[in-house]
C-alpha cells in the first residue's frame, strides 16, 4: 500500500530503484561471476585430487606413500593423509549459503565417482575432504581459498554499505528538502481554521519559497479586506 505522506513517498522514489537495482545487481554477480569462479576453483581442486588418486593406484607397493604426499603438498598445496578403511562420518552440518558444498559435491561425483565426505564448517580457513578408496581413506586438506572465491563476500559487503550509507545520506538531504513544504502546508491549514501563524517564513528551494510568499501575500490581502 502506497503510503499517503509526502515524506515517505519521496522515501520511496528514492529507495525502491535502489533496492530493485541493489538486488538485479547482486543476482547477476551471483549467478555469473560468484558461482562460475567457485565452480572452476572447485574442479581444479577435484581435478587435483583425481590425479593423486591416480597416483596412488599405481603405486600400491608404497605404503607410506610418502613420495605422494610431498607431491600433493609441495606442488599444489594440498595436505593428504590415508585412514584405516572404514565408514565415512555422518554428514555434517551445512552453511545457509552453502556454494562451496554444492560445488565440490557435484565436481567429486562428476569427477571420481566414489564415496566422499566434505566438511567446510569445521576449520574456517581450510576445507577437509575424504574419499573412500579400495584399501583405505584419503583424506585431503585444502585452503578454502583455493576452492572457493572468499573475496566475492567483500564485493557484496561492500556494494551493500555502500548503498545504506547513500539511502542515509538520501534520507538527510530529503528530509531538509521536505521540511520547508511540510511547514507551508501547516501553515495553509493553520490559517484555512482561522489561526494565527505568527512565525511562518519562506524557506528551502526556490519554487517553495514562491509558493510560501504567494500564501503570505493571499494571507495579508485577506486580512486586510477583512
Amino acid at each position: 500500500m502506497v503510503p499517503k505522506g509526502l515524506y515517505a513517498r519521496s522515501l520511496l522514489i528514492i529507495i525502491v530503484p535502489m533496492v530493485v537495482l541493489q538486488s538485479v545487481v547482486a543476482w547477476v554477480f551471483m549467478e555469473r561471476h560468484w558461482n562460475l569462479v567457485t565452480q572452476n576453483l572447485s574442479r581444479a581442486v577435484v581435478q587435483d585430487i583425481a590425479a593423486l588418486i591416480e597416483i596412488y593406484k599405481f603405486n600400491p607397493q608404497d605404503t607410506e606413500q610418502a613420495q605422494l604426499r610431498k607431491i600433493a603438498q609441495e606442488r599444489l598445496g594440498l595436505i593428504v593423509d590415508f585412514l584405516p578403511l572404514s565408514d565415512m562420518p555422518p554428514p555434517g552440518p551445512k552453511p545457509f549459503f552453502s556454494l562451496l558444498d554444492q560445488a565440490l559435491s557435484v565436481e567429486l561425483k562428476r569427477q571420481i565417482g566414489r564415496p566422499f565426505w566434505i566438511d567446510t564448517v569445521g576449520r574456517s580457513a581450510l576445507v577437509e575432504i575424504r574419499v573412500q578408496l579400495d584399501r583405505a581413506i584419503m583424506r585431503v586438506i585444502a585452503k578454502r581459498s583455493a576452492a572457493y572465491a572468499s573475496n566475492s563476500e567483500i564485493f557484496l559487503f561492500w556494494m551493500v554499505g555502500t548503498s545504506l550509507v547513500l539511502i542515509l545520506i538520501a534520507i538527510l538531504f530529503l528530509r531538509n528538502q521536505i521540511r520547508p513544504i511540510l511547514a507551508l502546508a501547516d501553515a495553509a491549514e493553520s490559517f484555512g481554521k482561522g489561526r494565527e501563524v505568527p512565525n511562518f517564513r519562506p524557506s528551502g528551494a526556490r519554487e517553495v519559497r514562491r509558493a510560501a510568499q504567494a500564501f503570505l501575500e493571499m494571507k495579508n490581502r485577506i486580512e486586510r479586506s477583512i
